[in-house]
């Protein structure tokens, strides 16, 4: 049985219209988050999110923001901040995960890989632990990251790149901000079973419909990585729990760094 270790946590979940930052807003208030802001893209999906917590009993609301936009995340912070009147934990799991090698890569598209994928979360994060420390506030930020920080397939140069920045920006946040209570922490994600990774296979990649069961049966464990799964250590992670933990980034995959195949 779920304990309730956010009953009393205000948090913000970017990128939590879908996949995996809905299943760690979901995950919150199964822990007892009562207050919870998403940010994302796409009002139909951060609508349809909204229901379905207000249905379990969280006082949710979703406000439209695109990460590209430093600006923009920024605001959403302080809109999020106004509404809750605090913002306990930030989770930042939005991300663009477009194709790009290092032969083909364009400077258009590394900037946009970059900008939403650590560009908007440092601000948002920036905005964060600014009003945690002019309120005296502990706080806590969850970044999502990938497996690909450590060097990433050829076709997510970008990609890899900006995540491998947020990465750093993680630990380097975690330093700064630790003598004021504020703790930063990251995930770095293996390939996962979400509706965007679905599209993304389709897009990029020509997928057929089979593609999740041929995935699935060629890694260690027969499925890819579940967001339900990554959900509890986010939460973790964010609440009370985790104690001090702060500048650890947690490789959740079923690939071992630096193992060979023998």
């Amino acid at each position: 049985m779920i304990g309730q270790p956010h009953r009393d946590t205000a948090a913000l979940v970017i990128g939590g219209g879908q996949g995996l930052g809905l299943a760690i807003a979901q995950r919150l208030v199964a822990e007892g988050c009562r207050k919870l802001v998403i940010g994302g893209r796409d009002r139909t999906k951060g609508d349809r999110a909204v229901a379905a917590l207000a249905e379990a009993g969280a006082e949710a609301a979703f406000v439209a923001v695109d990460m590209a936009d430093a600006q923009a995340a920024i605001a959403l912070v302080n809109a999020a901040a106004e509404r809750m009147g605090r913002i306990d934990a930030l989770i930042n799991s939005a991300a663009d995960c477009s194709r790009g090698s290092v032969l083909d890569t364009t400077p258009e598209g590394w900037d946009r890989l970059m900008n939403i994928n650590a560009k908007g979360p440092f601000f948002a994060l920036q905005r964060t632990a600014q009003l945690a420390v002019a309120a005296e506030r502990p706080a806590s930020v969850v970044n999502i990251l990938s497996v690909n920080v450590h060097c990433g397939q050829s076709f997510l140069a970008g990609y890899s790149a900006s995540k491998a920045a947020l990465g750093n920006v993680t630990r380097n946040a975690a330093n700064a901000l630790r003598w004021k209570r504020i703790r930063v922490n990251g995930i770095a994600c293996g390939w996962m079973n979400t509706a965007g990774e679905d599209a993304t296979q389709r897009k990029w990649h020509g997928a057929g419909d089979d593609w999740l069961e041929k995935a699935s049966a060629a890694q260690p464990f027969g499925q890819l990585v579940e967001p339900e799964e990554v959900a509890g250590l986010a939460t973790y992670m964010a609440g009370p729990e985790s104690g001090v933990m702060t500048g650890s980034i947690v490789d959740y995959d079923q690939t071992v760094i630096g193992a060979y195949q023998e």
